[in-house]
């Protein structure tokens, strides 16, 4: 409880001396600090006491721009690591910094440093931070990006990628080409364009075990890993179409792989909208397409690609209880997503939407399981969102789920049916209640679950919540959580107390699964 304290006096300091702060006439600095701490509390009724009674991680980040001129800096800081995040070190106190120097003109741009971006939609590359999730697998070296006017780009990156907490013995060089055919042939009505990109991967055998790696190279594993891509874009009018084929030389999982496996993965997507309506159907198939960072680690860390669930990402919490699971070795499957807005033409306060969702993946290869191509996940839902008036709105939705709990190694699946309703009323422009009422209906897993939620703000500053989740069926437990927030200006913080589920926490359909704990959690985030 120290810790959060001394926080909570350096956050006030830096925001007392933003101010003061003036570096030159043209020069800018800008600065945001985000610090999320647990206190983890005893708790007999879910298990295993935590070993450790604090965690907290920590991010400090400045930025300095001078006309075309930009340096940065973050620190990372875990003080320790929390509960969950084995795979950087749970217990441990943990530091690291990214840094960048960056050059950009009309024409291109030179950065040196902490390399952040992504290759189309990341299938052959992708390095990010997602602090949620304790991802940063960004690349220390270089990135140069050429622009060609309005025809495209090139863009050409290299360096060794950070795996976990420090860097690791993985270089990555990749290029990426974008031509615009519209821009080229002049036409002005349409969107049309040609990708391609390439990214080499090269790891040396570590050395520490000889069998080992002698074993690896006889099960045809290289030293460097070629990943290719190519993508179309068209949009016409209220038309798109995007598509990308990408593949993989022969490549392990991890050191406990059979062999190494080539690899290939397509996405198509095609949209279309028109005044109040829009659709939008999704197709992905993958197959070996998980391409880490080192054959020798484990853990979310170790990916240098983005393969995505495509599927529905929930904010109501017994729709989020089970969410999907990429199956990197090989899935088949897509999504349809439909919306319509009916409008009041005598009030903007009174309208209708409506919108209608459906997901489903299958196991790629019958070889996979038990000789048959499983199912992984089948989501129909369906929400109806209503303003009534000024002062109140109304949202009711329904899902469907089916779920492989083996991840499709043999055919049993489970069912979810969840009916959510969701209820706000503004009593005037500064307070306000939103209510939630949750059911899960279910014969197989735990069984029966109600959750509810009360939320009432005090706008701009104040938020006060409650909410809890009952399992009626096989666990008869309920995870209750309130707390309270106040924001002001740039600042937010959020005190809050509960019991948490074991489950995964998902963030823009990545993943990490987080044991269940009972703590104090403190949030804070600020910017200058």
């Amino acid at each position: 409880m120290k810790r959060i304290l001394l926080l909570l006096v350096a956050v006030f300091a830096i925001s007392s001396l933003s101010a003061q702060i003036r570096i030159g006439k043209r020069g800018q600095l800008a600065a945001s600090l985000e610090s999320n701490s647990i206190y983890y509390v005893d708790d007999s009724k879910i298990g295993e006491e935590p070993i450790e009674k604090f965690g907290s991680h920590n991010f400090l980040k400045l930025d300095y721009t001078l006309g075309r001129f930009s340096v940065g800096v973050q620190g990372n800081a875990f003080l320790p690591v929390q509960l969950g995040f084995n795979d950087l070190g749970y217990g441990d106190c943990k530091f690291f910094l990214s840094k960048y120097i960056q050059w950009a003109d009309k024409n291109y741009e030179i950065l040196v440093g902490d390399v952040y971006d992504q290759f189309g939609n990341g299938l052959v590359f992708r390095s990010f931070e997602d602090r949620q999730l304790g991802i940063n697998n960004s690349i220390e070296g270089g990135r140069v990006i050429g622009r060609l006017g309005q025809w495209g780009q090139i863009k050409a990156l290299g360096g060794r990628q950070r795996l976990n907490t420090s860097y690791s013995d993985t270089w990555v060089m990749g290029a990426d080409l974008s031509l615009s055919l519209a821009d080229m042939f002049r036409m002005d009505e349409m969107l049309l364009s040609l990708e391609g990109s390439f990214v080499n991967r090269m790891e040396d055998f570590n050395g520490e075990d000889e069998l080992l790696d002698e074993l690896l190279e006889e099960m045809g594993q290289k030293k460097n890993v070629q990943l290719y891509s190519g993508r179309l874009n068209f949009g016409y009018k209220g038309f798109s179409l995007r598509g990308e084929y990408a593949a993989r030389g022969n490549d392990m999982a991890n050191s406990s792989a059979i062999a190494a496996e080539k690899g290939t993965a397509f996405l198509g997507e095609i949209g279309y909208s028109h005044g109040n309506f829009s659709a939008m159907g999704m197709f992905r198939r993958l197959e070996h397409m998980g391409t880490h960072i080192s054959i020798y680690n484990m853990g979310i860390n170790n990916t240098m690609n983005y393969l995505p669930a495509l599927t529905r990402q929930y904010t109501y919490m017994l729709a989020n209880l089970n969410p999907y699971q990429v199956n990197v070795e090989g899935e088949l499957g897509g999504q349809v997503d439909l919306a319509y807005s009916l409008r009041s033409t005598e009030s903007r306060y009174r309208y209708w939407n409506f919108h209608v969702n459906y997901s489903t993946y299958y196991m790629l290869n019958a070889d996979q399981n038990t000789g048959k191509r499983n199912l992984l996940w089948q989501d129909l839902n369906f929400d109806v969102e209503r303003q009534w008036s000024k002062k109140v709105k109304t949202t009711f939705l329904f899902s469907r789920q089916e779920w492989n709990p083996n991840h499709g190694w043999d055919e049993e699946t489970y069912a979810s049916n969840i009916f959510v309703g969701d209820f706000t009323y503004k009593f005037n422009r500064k307070h306000s209640l939103r209510v939630e009422a949750q059911y899960l209906l279910s014969n197989d897993y735990e069984g029966d679950w109600v959750a509810g939620l009360v939320e009432y703000s005090f706008a701009p500053m104040w938020s006060f919540y409650f909410s809890d989740m009952y399992n009626l069926g096989e666990t008869d437990t309920n995870y209750y959580n309130g707390g309270v927030s106040w924001s002001k200006n740039r600042t937010r913080l959020q005190l809050s107390y509960g019991r948490n589920r074991a489950g995964y926490i998902c963030s823009g359909g990545v993943c990490r699964y987080s044991p269940a704990y009972t703590g104090v959690n403190f949030l804070l985030t600020t910017s200058f």
